[in-house]
């Protein structure tokens, strides 16, 4: 009866975890959910329950309630059975669930007699984890920790360490506390775990004051849009006429007192060889205006299809999409799969992926930083992407996830970028959430999801780097790799 409690409580303690992200923001969850996982593995036996099963427990928990959003896609969009797109989401779920029972497993067999260094050791073997989900298999890098820092006191760290450093942050002062209760007549334990709060607390908001760029020439001018197209609706070909209309009808609109148009990933419903004449004449009137007009579309070359983004009138440029979706933008194993379900048939799931070699859009001699959708999850891809960069512009197309949790955790990330690197972030998508943002990460304006809407304000491009630009997570790594090893003390 207790093992089949603890396996309980960590399923309990991965299901609350999601709450302290986006759009619940419940930021101190996070360190109490990982908290409870480090207190059912430390008071676990080394052979029963194993930290292999609770850690499968915590991830089950965890994966299901944070990521199961890809139901929708599945089935609403993916035209796929009720019962194959639950098999297909629990399968999804408990994949990744397994990462958490290798990182459990370790931890119960690795960690330190000391408790001081067995919290440090939690924290480096979680952290190293999410690096670990950001490229295998392609990467799921969704649902870290140092995500729920954006809007808690800590948030002036995210710049100097990135989202693993805080997530380590996080994960730590968990285990402190944890510590601290459990032995709650050693005094030690109790001043280290608030002296330990209270440093990174204090710290963080003396680092918010701090700023680590510099405006670079007059803020742009931009309006958004989030044209709310229905995703059956796109590819029909009798809605063609109407959506190529609104492109042209707003674009004219909005060019008029702007500097930067934006449309969202895939805005038109055709490949920009196809598109030729809306879009020459879109170029002219850009630069007859002196405006740069930015749209997502697929394109293709004799290389391959691609998901891109391009701009016109007075900005140059097109970039190809380099992190692709699986399943959403290619199919993986496609002679075995394509066709099986409507699922391995989604419109437009033949892409290629983009050269790694690729400049910067430019809008009017301002360097844009473009990322597509997924891309924006990716911590290092961005800071490897946007240094030369004095703005940056995300487009997406959320509507895939529908109204669940999935929207507003990407939009979430894509606001940590701009906190990250501390430059302004123009996000349009297709219904929600398009945004401008500010190098602190706060919205400056927003448009409610599943409305046809403009977002418009000014953004300011940025010269300097944080410190987090300058290296990337690579420092944050390789400290929580040498931290788990010099914890060690049996094999």
């Amino acid at each position: 009866m207790r093992q089949w409690s603890t396996w309980g409580l960590a399923l309990l303690a991965g299901m609350l975890f999601p709450l302290g992200l986006a759009p619940f923001d419940i930021w101190p969850i996070v360190p109490l959910s990982a908290a409870l996982l480090y207190t059912v593995l430390v008071k676990a036996d080394r052979e029963s329950p194993s930290g292999l099963g609770l850690g499968f427990c915590y991830g089950v928990g965890f994966f299901s309630v944070g990521v199961s959003w890809v139901y929708v896609s599945i089935h609403v969009y993916g035209n796929t059975p009720i019962w194959v797109a639950v098999c297909l989401t629990a399968l999804f779920c408990s994949g990744l669930a397994l990462l958490f029972s290798m990182q459990s497993g370790l931890f119960h067999r690795l960690a330190s007699q000391h408790w001081g260094w067995r919290s440090i050791q939690f924290a480096s073997l979680w952290v190293l984890f999410e690096w670990l989900r950001s490229w295998l298999l392609t990467g799921f890098p969704w649902a870290y920790a140092g995500y729920a820092a954006l809007d808690s006191p800590v948030s002036g760290w995210i710049p100097v360490l990135g989202v693993y450093g805080l997530s380590w942050l996080l994960v730590l002062l968990g285990c402190l506390w944890v510590e601290a209760l459990l032995r709650p007549r050693i005094p030690l334990r109790w001043v280290i775990a608030t002296t330990s709060t209270g440093i990174i607390v204090m710290s963080g908001l003396w680092l918010q004051g701090v700023n680590w760029s510099s405006p670079l020439g007059e803020p742009l001018r931009v309006a958004a849009i989030q044209p709310n197209v229905p995703l059956k609706e796109k590819w029909q070909p009798r809605y063609r006429s109407q959506i190529l209309h609104d492109f042209a009808t707003l674009t004219a609109q909005y060019e008029e007192g702007h500097d930067i148009v934006i449309w969202p990933e895939s805005a038109l419903p055709g490949y920009r060889d196809q598109l030729e004449e809306l879009l020459d004449q879109a170029d002219r009137r850009g630069r007859d205006t002196e405006t740069t007009l930015i749209t997502g579309l697929p394109t293709r070359d004799a290389a391959g299809r691609y998901n891109s983004i391009i701009a016109l009138g007075k900005g140059s440029g097109t970039y190809h999409k380099q992190k692709l979706v699986p399943f959403g933008e290619y199919v993986p194993m496609e002679r075995w799969l394509r066709g099986l379900i409507g699922f391995f048939d989604l419109p437009m799931s033949q892409f290629t992926a983009g050269p790694t070699d690729q400049y910067p859009l430019i809008a009017d001699e301002i360097l844009l930083a473009s990322f597509i959708c997924y891309e924006v999850v990716y911590p290092d891809f961005v800071q490897s992407q946007s240094r030369e960069a004095a703005v940056l512009v995300t487009i997406s197309n959320d509507t895939w996830f529908g109204d669940t949790s999935g929207p507003w955790q990407h939009f979430q990330m894509a606001r940590y970028r701009a906190r990250e690197l501390e430059r302004d972030l123009v996000r349009s998508t297709n219904d929600g959430v398009s945004a401008l943002i500010s190098a602190a990460g706060d919205v400056i304006a927003a448009a409610p999801q599943f409305t046809e809407a403009v977002v418009t304000g000014t953004v300011q491009p940025r010269i300097g780097h944080t410190p987090f630009a300058a290296t990337g997570s690579l420092p944050v790594l390789v400290f929580a790799l040498i931290t788990l090893v010099l914890g060690r003390d049996r094999l």
